[in-house]
Protein backbone atom coordinates (compact mmCIF):
# COMPACT_ATOMS: atom_id res chain seq x y z
CA UNK A 1 0.00 0.00 0.00
CA UNK A 2 1.07 3.42 -1.23
CA UNK A 3 1.13 6.04 1.69
CA UNK A 4 0.21 9.69 0.86
CA UNK A 5 3.42 11.47 3.01
CA UNK A 6 1.88 13.10 6.41
CA UNK A 7 -1.06 11.46 5.85
CA UNK A 8 -2.61 8.51 8.40
CA UNK A 9 -1.84 4.97 8.21
CA UNK A 10 -5.23 2.98 7.73
CA UNK A 11 -6.33 0.50 9.93
CA UNK A 12 -7.89 -2.65 9.73
CA UNK A 13 -11.58 -3.26 11.56
CA UNK A 14 -13.22 -6.03 12.82
CA UNK A 15 -16.57 -6.46 14.35
CA UNK A 16 -18.76 -9.72 14.96
CA UNK A 17 -22.76 -10.27 16.31
CA UNK A 18 -24.24 -7.33 15.32
CA UNK A 19 -27.34 -9.47 15.33
CA UNK A 20 -29.12 -7.65 12.82
CA UNK A 21 -33.18 -7.06 11.99
CA UNK A 22 -35.60 -5.78 10.88
CA UNK A 23 -37.08 -4.92 14.34
CA UNK A 24 -34.32 -3.29 16.12
CA UNK A 25 -33.83 0.24 13.30
CA UNK A 26 -31.02 2.15 16.16
CA UNK A 27 -28.86 -1.14 15.25
CA UNK A 28 -29.46 -1.00 11.12
CA UNK A 29 -29.12 2.90 11.52
CA UNK A 30 -25.57 2.46 13.64
CA UNK A 31 -24.60 -0.39 10.88
CA UNK A 32 -24.95 2.15 8.63
CA UNK A 33 -23.51 5.14 9.84
CA UNK A 34 -20.21 2.94 10.98
CA UNK A 35 -19.72 1.59 7.50
CA UNK A 36 -19.51 5.49 6.32
CA UNK A 37 -17.73 6.83 9.51
CA UNK A 38 -15.18 4.42 10.36
CA UNK A 39 -14.96 1.18 8.23
CA UNK A 40 -14.97 3.67 4.71
CA UNK A 41 -11.71 5.13 6.05
CA UNK A 42 -9.94 1.30 6.96
CA UNK A 43 -8.34 -0.70 4.67
CA UNK A 44 -10.30 -3.95 5.55
CA UNK A 45 -13.28 -4.80 7.39
CA UNK A 46 -13.56 -8.03 8.84
CA UNK A 47 -17.17 -9.32 10.02
CA UNK A 48 -16.77 -12.38 12.16
CA UNK A 49 -20.49 -13.48 12.53
CA UNK A 50 -23.62 -12.93 13.08
CA UNK A 51 -24.04 -9.89 11.34
CA UNK A 52 -27.53 -10.99 11.06
CA UNK A 53 -29.78 -12.57 13.52
CA UNK A 54 -30.83 -15.05 11.11
CA UNK A 55 -30.23 -15.81 7.37
CA UNK A 56 -33.28 -17.70 5.46
CA UNK A 57 -30.94 -17.52 2.09
CA UNK A 58 -28.95 -15.02 -0.07
CA UNK A 59 -32.22 -14.44 -2.43
CA UNK A 60 -34.18 -12.31 0.97
CA UNK A 61 -35.86 -9.76 -0.93
CA UNK A 62 -36.69 -7.66 2.52
CA UNK A 63 -35.73 -3.95 1.88
CA UNK A 64 -33.86 -4.27 5.10
CA UNK A 65 -31.95 -6.99 3.79
CA UNK A 66 -31.34 -4.96 0.11
CA UNK A 67 -30.26 -2.34 2.10
CA UNK A 68 -27.39 -4.05 4.30
CA UNK A 69 -26.16 -5.49 1.04
CA UNK A 70 -25.78 -2.54 -0.94
CA UNK A 71 -24.08 -0.80 2.15
CA UNK A 72 -21.35 -3.72 1.90
CA UNK A 73 -21.28 -3.23 -1.82
CA UNK A 74 -20.63 0.26 -1.82
CA UNK A 75 -17.89 -0.22 0.87
CA UNK A 76 -15.99 -2.89 -0.79
CA UNK A 77 -16.25 -0.81 -4.09
CA UNK A 78 -15.02 2.12 -2.40
CA UNK A 79 -11.20 0.21 -1.91
CA UNK A 80 -12.09 -1.44 1.35
CA UNK A 81 -11.30 -5.05 1.41
CA UNK A 82 -14.74 -6.80 2.95
CA UNK A 83 -14.11 -10.23 4.68
CA UNK A 84 -16.33 -12.83 6.43
CA UNK A 85 -16.91 -15.55 8.57
CA UNK A 86 -19.89 -17.38 9.09
CA UNK A 87 -21.49 -17.52 12.53
CA UNK A 88 -23.90 -19.88 14.45
CA UNK A 89 -27.23 -17.18 13.00
CA UNK A 90 -25.94 -16.85 9.49
CA UNK A 91 -23.99 -19.92 8.64
CA UNK A 92 -26.19 -20.07 5.58
CA UNK A 93 -24.71 -17.04 3.73
CA UNK A 94 -23.35 -18.16 0.53
CA UNK A 95 -21.77 -17.43 -3.03
CA UNK A 96 -24.19 -15.09 -4.50
CA UNK A 97 -24.22 -12.80 -1.07
CA UNK A 98 -20.20 -12.58 -1.36
CA UNK A 99 -20.84 -11.92 -5.29
CA UNK A 100 -22.80 -8.62 -4.09
CA UNK A 101 -21.18 -7.31 -1.22
CA UNK A 102 -17.72 -7.76 -2.64
CA UNK A 103 -16.84 -9.87 0.80
CA UNK A 104 -14.28 -12.83 0.17
CA UNK A 105 -15.94 -15.66 2.53
CA UNK A 106 -13.33 -17.24 4.81
CA UNK A 107 -13.48 -20.45 6.40
CA UNK A 108 -14.58 -20.94 10.16
CA UNK A 109 -10.62 -20.51 11.59
CA UNK A 110 -8.32 -18.33 9.48
CA UNK A 111 -5.15 -16.63 10.16
CA UNK A 112 -4.32 -13.04 9.73
CA UNK A 113 -1.26 -10.56 9.35
CA UNK A 114 -2.92 -7.14 10.25
CA UNK A 115 -0.19 -4.17 10.06
CA UNK A 116 2.03 -6.37 11.52
CA UNK A 117 -0.19 -8.52 13.88
CA UNK A 118 -0.30 -12.45 13.49
CA UNK A 119 -3.88 -12.81 14.61
CA UNK A 120 -6.27 -16.14 14.56
CA UNK A 121 -9.44 -14.93 13.76
CA UNK A 122 -12.86 -17.40 14.10
CA UNK A 123 -16.58 -16.38 15.37
CA UNK A 124 -15.74 -18.39 18.61
CA UNK A 125 -18.90 -20.56 18.69
CA UNK A 126 -16.24 -23.71 18.10
CA UNK A 127 -14.39 -22.74 21.39
CA UNK A 128 -17.43 -23.21 23.16
CA UNK A 129 -16.91 -26.95 24.01
CA UNK A 130 -18.01 -27.52 27.33
CA UNK A 131 -21.95 -26.82 25.87
CA UNK A 132 -21.91 -30.73 24.61
CA UNK A 133 -25.67 -30.31 23.34
CA UNK A 134 -25.05 -27.53 21.03
CA UNK A 135 -21.66 -28.54 19.69
CA UNK A 136 -23.85 -31.47 18.19
CA UNK A 137 -26.56 -29.39 16.83
CA UNK A 138 -24.14 -27.26 15.34
CA UNK A 139 -22.52 -30.10 13.36
CA UNK A 140 -26.24 -31.56 12.47
CA UNK A 141 -27.35 -28.44 11.03
CA UNK A 142 -24.19 -27.64 9.19
CA UNK A 143 -24.41 -30.83 7.29
CA UNK A 144 -23.91 -29.92 3.80
CA UNK A 145 -26.77 -32.36 2.23
CA UNK A 146 -29.30 -30.17 4.91
CA UNK A 147 -27.91 -26.99 3.99
CA UNK A 148 -28.52 -28.00 -0.08
CA UNK A 149 -31.97 -29.10 0.93
CA UNK A 150 -33.02 -25.75 2.88
CA UNK A 151 -31.97 -23.65 0.29
CA UNK A 152 -34.29 -25.30 -1.88
CA UNK A 153 -37.33 -24.89 0.16
CA UNK A 154 -40.27 -22.03 -0.47
CA UNK A 155 -39.21 -18.65 0.91
CA UNK A 156 -42.01 -18.32 3.41
CA UNK A 157 -41.20 -22.09 4.65
CA UNK A 158 -37.70 -20.97 5.31
CA UNK A 159 -38.67 -17.71 7.18
CA UNK A 160 -40.75 -20.37 9.78
CA UNK A 161 -37.95 -22.41 10.30
CA UNK A 162 -35.57 -19.57 11.10
CA UNK A 163 -38.07 -17.84 13.57
CA UNK A 164 -38.79 -21.29 15.12
CA UNK A 165 -35.20 -21.84 15.36
CA UNK A 166 -34.56 -18.16 17.31
CA UNK A 167 -36.99 -19.36 19.87
CA UNK A 168 -35.53 -22.70 20.42
CA UNK A 169 -32.19 -20.62 20.73
CA UNK A 170 -33.74 -18.01 23.47
CA UNK A 171 -35.02 -21.20 25.42
CA UNK A 172 -31.96 -23.24 25.34
CA UNK A 173 -29.67 -20.27 25.93
CA UNK A 174 -32.31 -19.54 28.97
CA UNK A 175 -31.76 -22.55 30.84
CA UNK A 176 -27.94 -22.77 30.60
CA UNK A 177 -25.39 -21.34 32.96
CA UNK A 178 -23.16 -18.63 32.11
CA UNK A 179 -20.09 -21.03 32.27
CA UNK A 180 -21.06 -23.43 29.71
CA UNK A 181 -22.32 -20.72 27.44
CA UNK A 182 -18.00 -19.34 27.67
CA UNK A 183 -15.11 -20.66 26.31
CA UNK A 184 -13.25 -23.69 27.70
CA UNK A 185 -9.54 -22.04 28.10
CA UNK A 186 -8.14 -25.68 27.71
CA UNK A 187 -9.43 -25.23 23.87
CA UNK A 188 -8.55 -21.54 23.50
CA UNK A 189 -4.67 -22.73 24.27
CA UNK A 190 -5.31 -26.23 22.10
CA UNK A 191 -6.84 -23.86 18.86
CA UNK A 192 -3.80 -21.26 19.15
CA UNK A 193 -1.02 -24.22 19.31
CA UNK A 194 -2.25 -25.88 16.47
CA UNK A 195 -1.76 -23.25 14.79
CA UNK A 196 1.10 -21.57 15.98
CA UNK A 197 0.01 -18.07 17.31
CA UNK A 198 -0.28 -16.65 20.16
CA UNK A 199 -3.54 -14.43 19.54
CA UNK A 200 -6.98 -14.80 18.74
CA UNK A 201 -9.81 -12.60 17.97
CA UNK A 202 -13.52 -13.49 18.34
CA UNK A 203 -17.03 -13.00 18.81
CA UNK A 204 -19.89 -15.41 19.65
CA UNK A 205 -20.21 -15.18 23.58
CA UNK A 206 -21.04 -11.69 24.25
CA UNK A 207 -18.88 -10.75 26.92
CA UNK A 208 -16.56 -8.12 25.55
CA UNK A 209 -12.37 -7.98 27.31
CA UNK A 210 -8.91 -8.52 26.37
CA UNK A 211 -7.57 -11.18 27.88
CA UNK A 212 -3.87 -11.90 28.29
CA UNK A 213 -3.24 -15.46 29.77
CA UNK A 214 -0.43 -17.89 30.17
CA UNK A 215 0.05 -21.67 29.35
CA UNK A 216 2.03 -24.66 29.26
CA UNK A 217 2.54 -26.09 25.27
CA UNK A 218 5.01 -28.91 25.49
CA UNK A 219 6.54 -27.89 28.96
CA UNK A 220 7.32 -25.02 27.19
CA UNK A 221 5.17 -21.93 28.80
CA UNK A 222 3.46 -19.54 26.67
CA UNK A 223 2.06 -16.04 26.92
CA UNK A 224 -1.65 -15.65 25.04
CA UNK A 225 -3.71 -12.84 24.59
CA UNK A 226 -7.97 -13.17 23.39
CA UNK A 227 -9.59 -10.25 22.55
CA UNK A 228 -13.62 -10.47 22.53
CA UNK A 229 -16.00 -8.49 20.27
CA UNK A 230 -19.16 -7.47 22.02
CA UNK A 231 -22.84 -8.14 20.66
CA UNK A 232 -24.01 -4.69 19.17
CA UNK A 233 -27.26 -3.25 22.03
CA UNK A 234 -26.78 -0.07 24.12
CA UNK A 235 -22.85 -0.41 22.68
CA UNK A 236 -21.30 -1.11 19.35
CA UNK A 237 -17.86 -2.92 19.63
CA UNK A 238 -15.14 -3.34 17.17
CA UNK A 239 -11.94 -3.82 17.59
CA UNK A 240 -8.97 -1.73 15.44
CA UNK A 241 -5.31 -3.39 14.01
CA UNK A 242 -3.08 -0.90 13.45
CA UNK A 243 0.75 -0.25 13.25
CA UNK A 244 0.03 0.69 17.11
CA UNK A 245 -1.45 -2.64 18.32
CA UNK A 246 -4.84 -4.53 18.50
CA UNK A 247 -6.94 -2.34 20.51
CA UNK A 248 -11.14 -3.01 21.34
CA UNK A 249 -13.33 0.12 21.09
CA UNK A 250 -17.07 0.77 21.53
CA UNK A 251 -19.48 3.65 20.94
CA UNK A 252 -22.87 4.30 22.24
CA UNK A 253 -25.73 3.40 19.88
CA UNK A 254 -29.07 5.55 20.19
CA UNK A 255 -32.14 3.72 21.02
Amino acid sequence: MTETPGAAPLSTLLISDLHLSGEQPALLTAFHRFIDERASRSEALYILGDLFEAWIGDDDPTPWVRETIEALSRLSKSGTALYFIHGNRDFAIGRRFSQETGCQLLGEVHRAKLHGHNVLLLHGDTLCTGDVDYQRARRWIRNPLLLAIMKRLPLSTRQKIASLGRKQSTAATRDKSDAIMDVEQKTVCAVLSEYGLDTMIHGHTHRPADHHFEWSDNQVSQRGRRIVLGDWQAQGWYVEASREGLELLSFDISQ
